[in-house]
Order: structure tokens, then C-alpha cells, then sequence
């Protein structure tokens, strides 16, 4: 009997519905075009020692490639841009590509209030959801930076530099936290969010995220 061989990509991920760090990477790798295996730990306490002895930082995605292993989903990103230069996940232009790297990192090491008022929950919805002061503001950046790389960048598609790639990944998560918790958006930024949404890659892990039924409380509120 033939058993399947084993891809030589293998990607570690939190919780589909909640880990947004794991759903930029998990959405680089589907948008890459490889084969890989993928497997899902829970973001939960009972999960901290097995994570422990698959990554010395106690933190995921992490990427197996052969005996290579590369954490953070910023660094997959890079890493299968080098394995995948077809794909172009970085845009071929030299102009656009730098901006696209600027506006990853933005959310790299930015957002800080969005991510803390707005946890990741890609099956929950609240209508009405209040935001503080710095939220809005952070939320008018967002708007501003789609806005601006679609009129700069993004006439060759619908994405923020025309064709899909790593800087659409990284803000897919913030798509998903604007459905979660009822941000409203009009004009470019709603088609933009609207194509995001659709791509092959998010929809494939949206779907994931459905099918899960753990539930972690410090991750769900209750409204009303």
C-alpha cells in the first residue's frame, strides 16, 4: 500500500479562529502555491509544554523546511518569498515592494491598541462594539495606509499593490477584527477588505476556523 510522502514544508499554527500571528503565515503559505503540512496546536495553557519542545520562544507559527526552522510570521513571509520568486509575493517593482515591506513592518511592530481592545475571534460578531480614542485612531491609520498604497500601488489588481501578496497577508487579520467588531468601511477600503475576504487563501482559513470548537473565554466577550 502507497502512503502519501510527507511535504517538505511543515507549519505550525495556533488556534485557527483566534492567532492572528498564525493566520498571516498560514495565509503566505496558501498563497504560495506549495504543498505543506500544517498542524494546529491550541492557544491554551494545557498546550504550553508540547509548544515548549517544538519552539525554544514558547511561540508559533513556526516553519519546519528540512532541518531549517524559521519563527515569526514576518520572517515565513520573507523565507518562502526566496523559496517562491514566481509567486512575487513581494511586488516585482522596486517602488511598490519597499512600501509594501514599510507598511508589513507598520504592522509588525504597530496596532498595539487595535490588537489589545480587538483580540482576534474570527467567528464572533459584535454590532455596535465601542472603541476608545486611541482605537479610532489607529483604526484611521489603517484606512489611510489601504487607501493610500491602492492609489499608489494597486492599480494591477485588487489588493493593496495589485496582485496579493505577504503585505495583504500581514493585514488580513485586521480585515477579519473589522467584521469581528463592526468597523465600518466605505469606498476603497471596503473593496479592498471585500477582495481580502474572498481570496482563496483567507477563505480556506476562515473555513478552518469554523470547523474549530474549542472556545477560550479570555478571547470572547459578552456584549449586552
Amino acid at each position: 500500500m502507497l502512503r502519501p510522502v510527507p511535504s517538505a514544508y511543515r507549519l505550525h499554527v495556533f488556534d485557527y479562529n483566534y492567532s492572528s500571528w498564525s493566520m498571516r503565515a498560514g495565509v503566505v503559505m496558501r498563497a504560495s502555491g506549495v504543498d505543506f503540512d500544517e498542524s494546529r496546536l491550541h492557544l491554551d495553557d494545557a498546550s504550553r509544554a508540547g509548544i515548549r519542545e517544538l519552539s525554544p520562544s514558547g511561540l508559533l507559527p513556526l516553519l519546519e523546511h528540512g532541518e531549517r526552522r524559521i519563527g515569526d510570521s514576518l520572517a515565513i513571509a520573507e523565507y518562502m518569498a526566496e523559496q517562491c520568486p514566481e509567486r512575487a509575493l513581494w511586488p516585482r517593482d522596486a517602488h511598490a515592494r519597499a512600501a509594501a515591506r514599510s507598511a508589513s513592518a507598520e504592522m509588525h511592530s504597530g496596532f498595539t491598541a487595535i490588537r489589545t481592545a480587538m483580540p482576534m475571534n474570527l467567528r464572533a460578531r459584535y454590532p455596535g462594539f465601542a472603541r476608545s480614542a486611541d482605537v479610532e485612531r489607529q483604526v484611521a491609520r489603517v484606512k489611510e495606509l489601504w487607501a493610500d498604497l491602492r492609489r499608489r500601488f494597486g492599480r494591477g489588481g485588487e489588493y493593496l499593490c495589485g496582485e496579493f501578496g505577504i503585505v495583504d497577508a500581514m493585514y488580513a487579520p485586521v480585515v477579519a477584527r473589522f467584521r469581528s467588531y463592526d468597523v465600518r468601511l466605505d469606498g476603497v477600503c471596503a473593496g479592498y477588505a471585500g477582495a481580502v475576504w474572498r481570496h482563496p487563501a483567507v477563505a480556506s482559513w476562515e473555513a478552518a476556523a469554523a470547523r474549530e470548537e474549542l472556545r477560550i473565554p479570555a478571547y470572547e466577550f459578552v456584549v449586552g
